[in-house]
């Protein structure tokens, strides 16, 4: 039976265990809370022997290895300082204002010389046979942990591709090859043909007869290095002033005549047709409706070569 409480008495311990900066260690409240005294007597009786606690034998937290540490113990906002005041009594005082303080093998071994108790003592001897059972285990096990490690990158690359992979598709799908917008739908038609222009890659070519400067304000949503070709039937004095003002700002974008056309069309990259049954500037304002032609894509581009 005795031997079953020191086995449940040494898990308790080994579980209070933490590797912070590389390095095993224990929290100053879960020490006094095992020497049987409270968190502040103990880092009273450190501060009085300063001098046998470098660094290594003992550290404060940062403010992220603390909010790191809470995650992992599991303590909630409510009770972020509360966990290492040990015995603090309620009233004045209750809560630690600073961030606590953690001891290495080497620290809890000192700490035994230091408090002068026989409770000390003992203790220091039980948290230091933990420590050297956590650190065999390490040592026994290191080739198991470094495996799980690497199936763990693995593992993390794995899933960024498979993001990267279900973003590209869904990138794709998010663009529909035909649909109707009813009048009012005016965001979410500009939205569409915003996302078509930005999916070009190297060119756009519009043909509408109706344009303005809400047309040139959609092309600039385009990528950089795309270019971008306006037909339309007539480029009246204040569209070409307009565009004048445009291209000082912007990158460049070209308007031609072409009184051939009745429909709107839209052409991303050369390979890519849409029919747009409403004029850009109009968009939302009444029903139209929009397919993708990607089939005669290349048969408009050479009549429109031909017709200029």
């Amino acid at each position: 039976m005795n031997e079953e409480l020191s086995l449940a008495h040494q898990y308790e311990i080994e579980s209070r265990i933490f590797t912070i900066r590389g390095m095993q260690v224990m929290l100053d409240s879960h020490l006094a809370e095992m020497y049987g005294i409270e968190t502040k007597m103990l880092n009273r009786a450190v501060k009085r022997n300063m001098v046998r606690f470098p660094e290594s034998f003992r550290f404060q937290l940062t403010n992220n290895e603390y909010e790191n540490l809470k995650f992992h113990i599991g303590i909630s906002g409510e009770d972020s300082l509360r966990f290492q005041n040990g015995t603090l009594k309620e009233g004045r005082g209750k809560h630690r204002k600073y961030f606590p303080y953690v001891f290495t093998e080497q620290g809890v071994a000192m700490l035994s010389a230091v408090l002068r108790s026989e409770t000390a003592v003992k203790v220091s001897l039980q948290v230091i046979q933990a420590f050297v059972q956590m650190r065999r285990f390490i040592g026994e096990n290191a080739g198991l942990f470094q495996r799980l490690d690497r199936v763990e990158r693995n593992q993390i690359e794995s899933d960024e591709k498979f993001e990267r992979l279900f973003d590209a598709l869904q990138s794709k799908d998010d663009i529909p090859a035909q649909g109707i917008f009813f009048d009012g739908q005016v965001f979410d038609a500009w939205k569409f043909i915003s996302d078509l222009v930005r999916s070009a890659k190297s060119s756009l070519v519009l043909i509408d007869n109706y344009v303005d400067d809400s047309v040139l304000q959609l092309l600039t949503k385009r990528n950089k290095g795309v270019t971008a070709t306006i037909y339309t039937q007539t480029i009246k004095k204040q569209m070409a002033t307009d565009l004048e003002k445009h291209n000082t700002q912007y990158d460049v974008i070209t308007i031609k005549e072409f009184k051939g056309a009745h429909d709107r069309f839209l052409i991303i990259d050369g390979n890519e047709l849409y029919h747009i049954g409403a004029s850009l500037k109009d968009l939302g304002k009444k029903w139209f409706a929009f397919s993708k032609m990607d089939a005669q894509t290349l048969n408009l581009l050479k009549k429109i070569d031909a017709i200029r």
